[in-house]
């Protein structure tokens, strides 16, 4: 499992340079998707930061629930692979000015 998530880490924002490199369209694509899966995942976690204050649950399970939200979890991965993505784009402009 841990080699699937590194190998998955590596080949999917290279392969969505690549689609961006065919068609500027998934640019536009990639970029609202991170705007979204940013909006998700800091509701649910200003959610849930709100919600602990408010009831005074300060327990560790409570605090880690956050981690189980399946949707927190989808709008993380997508930021971390956009994150790479884009770091990788950056990459790529700077060294070809070299």
């Amino acid at each position: 499992m841990k080699i699937l998530i590194l190998l998955t880490i590596i080949a999917v924002p290279i392969m969505m340079n690549i689609l961006v490199k065919f068609k500027q369209v998934f640019g536009l694509i990639f970029h609202f998707i991170a705007i979204v899966a940013y909006v998700v995942f800091g509701f649910i976690a200003a959610f849930s930061i709100a919600e602990i204050i408010i009831y005074h649950e300060v327990f560790m399970t409570n605090i880690h629930a956050v981690f189980l939200n399946f949707y927190f979890i989808l709008a993380g991965s997508y930021l971390g692979i956009y994150g790479l993505y884009e770091l990788i784009r950056l990459f790529i402009k700077q060294f070809l000015k070299i």
